[in-house]
């Protein structure tokens, strides 16, 4: 057996990322993603790929931002390992998307513990399992329950209070990860700097209040670059226990297919059960799951 080659690729050499078998069709998921060649990388053995990765962002983005696709050959955990050490980017996450229900196939539990298992290997450790979720329009639009009122808001400082209180009590693992790191201030704020790094509008951002003129929360309908999406749902620790989270997805939705979306995307922990109902009623069905994974500093 000859020694590891890792390479990156270029538009000559760029077919060598999809000579591997695919079992957990990576390729299907992936067929709308647009990605710079010079992000991605192959490890070879004996000329035949045995380990890719595929880093992301937006095609202006200076540097990528997260790996969203990486693909293990069996029995070659320590090439693709090796594969992410060597990196020339130090991306602190990494997605791993798998097909519903992938644990009970044995075929495609194996291929998921080959993949997390070079992950390990290369320093990352699994921080939480995801429901990735899909509406279209033969879905049809979710009731809204006609409970709060909508508005748009110019002024960031708004959101901003607005995201601090929420992350307080909140169910999602990134937003308890970045309090617990930096506080509950920076967090509210690299959510904010999030908003605006979507390319879409920023008078898209809606708040919800009572009828009353109270605080519920905030929904940002969105475009990343794959196509429009549920950028974020949040209500406040005060409201929280009314359904509110239901009311804002459904405007939300309602909201997005308006400006002509044949397709929404969100996503949501799979902890987090009545966000998840919520995704549910809505009419979204799951059509990935996911695990996000956070590289150990110092492990490279």
């Amino acid at each position: 057996m000859t020694g590891l080659v890792i390479r990156a690729l270029d538009d000559s050499s760029a077919h060598l990322f999809h000579t591997m078998p695919d079992p957990l069709a990576l390729g299907d998921r992936h067929r709308r993603t647009r990605y710079r060649p010079d992000w991605q990388r192959v490890a070879l053995r004996d000329g035949r790929t045995v380990a890719r990765a595929a880093w992301w962002a937006r095609p202006e983005d200076p540097e990528p931002l997260v790996i969203n696709w990486f693909d293990v050959a069996e029995g070659e955990q320590e090439a693709g390992a090796e594969l992410l050490r060597t990196a020339p980017w130090q991306t602190p996450e990494l997605e791993l998307d798998l097909p519903p229900g992938w644990r009970d196939d044995p075929r495609l539990r194996a291929a998921a513990d080959t993949r997390a298992a070079a992950a390990r290997r290369a320093g990352y450790t699994p921080l939480v399992e995801r429901f990735v979720y899909r509406w279209t329009p033969d879905r049809g639009l979710p009731e809204r329950p006609g409970r709060l009122v909508y508005t748009a808001e110019p002024d960031d400082t708004v959101f901003y209070d607005l995201l601090r209180r929420i992350h307080s009590g909140t169910l999602d693992a990134h937003a308890r990860r970045a309090v617990e790191r930096d506080g509950v201030d920076r967090a509210a704020q690299e959510d904010l700097d999030v908003f605006h790094w979507f390319p879409s509008p920023r008078d898209w951002w809606r708040l919800a209040r009572t009828p009353a003129g109270e605080p519920v929360g905030i929904h940002i309908p969105a475009r990343n670059p794959s196509g429009p999406c549920v950028g974020f749902i949040g209500v406040v620790p005060e409201q929280r226990g009314h359904g509110y989270a239901y009311d804002l997805l459904a405007d939300c939705t309602h909201f997005l297919a308006g400006q002509g979306a044949r397709f929404i995307g969100a996503a949501t922990d799979q902890g987090n059960l009545p966000m998840a109902a919520h995704f549910t009623k809505a009419g979204y069905p799951v059509v990935w799951e996911r695990v996000n994974y956070w590289a150990t500093p110092g492990a490279r």
